[in-house]
């Protein structure tokens, strides 16, 4: 196992609180390795007994018939007699009506709960309803660029960042494709297949999808479309203009479902002038880059936007909430929000002429408030200030805390 402070660290601040602790992300992202190193953590630094703690994968066909009366019943059966249980529950969406074991099982006894998911559910209404104050959420994502230069420190040797961005950007940051030395098609292969099994575990099987050939349209459209503004009738009009007929609201049940599998964030637009979100023509982004060309191939042209999925991957790791900035004749790339923070940010893989300078530094210009304003590129020479907005290597912001 190699150790992910950025995640570890924060959940071990709540060990011995009367929270759940709830790690959610899409799957394979590491939800149930980081599980294991809390475990770890707990029998070395705080001298936990393993008979203490108890682990459960509700994925296995171990679980697959056991109603939630029969889990409560037989994970009662454990518990310790001599202090508190550590328990922790695996992909526990898996059964139907976990949040009434949860609640039991903290209202009922001295245990300290931990659950993955890999489900949006996992945070819906019945959770408010079952454990209201009483659960805390992590969203657990794919490597960041630093974590990518720490795996593969562990079996090759690691070039400079700003060449190793290239890698990261045309591999992705799944934790189970950087263990050893893969090829690049191998790693599509292992990609893919978290793809489908999200595809069909998660959405298809799950919601009884009947059109999976519709859905796998809609899907295509979205990773073509990384970085675009579009509305669930672009797609409805761009597939009846391929003579596939379907509606807005079944576009718009697609795109959920996606979102609900952790496959896509949605990144509304926030107009900077009325201070409002808008309801129209979001963009929506993947949960790793790596899922793009595992399904479509890989593409150079793409890269600019690969970029862009990358940058707002990266800030919502740091915490922000991040939106896409309407001006009154234009678009900021991400204004980002964290507590009484606000950042700026353009992204553009390379600046090829004064108009296109021009261009990417007036959008931020034009906002009148002193929180930070970057210009994130690849160009070589990237750095400096321009009328206080730095312009800064996106190799440099993925590994730096400063910016």
């Amino acid at each position: 196992m190699i150790y992910r402070p950025m995640y570890v660290d924060k959940i071990m601040a709540y060990v011995d609180t009367p929270f759940v602790k709830i790690l959610t992300g899409v799957r394979r992202c590491g939800k149930s390795t980081i599980l294991k190193m809390i475990m770890e953590k707990l029998k070395t630094e705080r001298n936990v007994p393993e008979k203490r703690m108890i682990s459960c994968r509700f994925d296995s066909m171990e679980y697959e018939d056991m109603t939630a009366k029969q889990i409560y019943a037989q994970l009662k059966e454990q518990l310790s007699s001599d202090g508190k249980t550590y328990l922790f529950l695996d992909e526990v969406q898996e059964i139907k009506e976990w949040e009434k074991v949860v609640n039991s099982l903290v209202s009922d006894f001295d245990v300290d709960l931990y659950i993955t998911g890999s489900n949006s559910r996992m945070m819906s209404s019945e959770i408010s309803t079952y454990l209201t104050g009483r659960y805390i959420s992590f969203r657990i994502f794919t490597l960041s660029f630093g974590e990518y230069l720490m795996f593969k420190g562990k079996y090759a040797d690691v070039e400079e960042p700003k060449a190793e961005l290239k890698n990261y950007v045309r591999l992705g940051g799944f934790p189970a494709t950087h263990l050893q030395a893969y090829s690049q098609d191998e790693i599509y292969t292992i990609v893919r297949d978290i793809y489908n099994s999200t595809i069909f575990s998660d959405i298809v099987k799950r919601n009884q999808v009947r059109k999976i050939d519709q859905l796998e349209r809609v899907v295509k459209y979205t990773f073509n479309n990384v970085g675009n503004t579009f509305s669930a009738k672009s797609i409805a009009d761009y597939l009846k203009s391929e003579r596939r007929s379907i509606d807005n609201e079944t576009v718009y049940s697609y795109l959920e479902k996606l979102e609900k599998a952790y496959l896509l964030h949605r990144c509304s637009r926030y107009d900077l002038q009325g201070k409002e979100i808008l309801k129209t023509q979001e963009k929506f982004y993947l949960a790793d880059v790596a899922l793009r060309y595992s399904a479509l191939g890989y593409n150079a042209d793409s890269v600019a936007s690969s970029l862009e999925n990358i940058v707002y991957l990266e800030l919502r790791r740091r915490g922000y909430t991040v939106n896409v900035g309407k001006t009154g004749d234009g678009e900021v790339d991400f204004v980002a929000a964290r507590q009484n923070e606000k950042v700026y940010v353009q992204v553009t893989q390379k600046i090829k002429s004064e108009k296109a300078e021009k261009r990417e530094y007036d959008r931020l210009l034009g906002i009148h408030d002193n929180y930070p304003k970057y210009v994130l590129t690849t160009d070589e020479f990237a750095g400096g200030n321009y009328e206080g907005i730095k312009t800064v290597h996106i190799a440099d912001f993925l590994l730096s805390s400063e910016y």
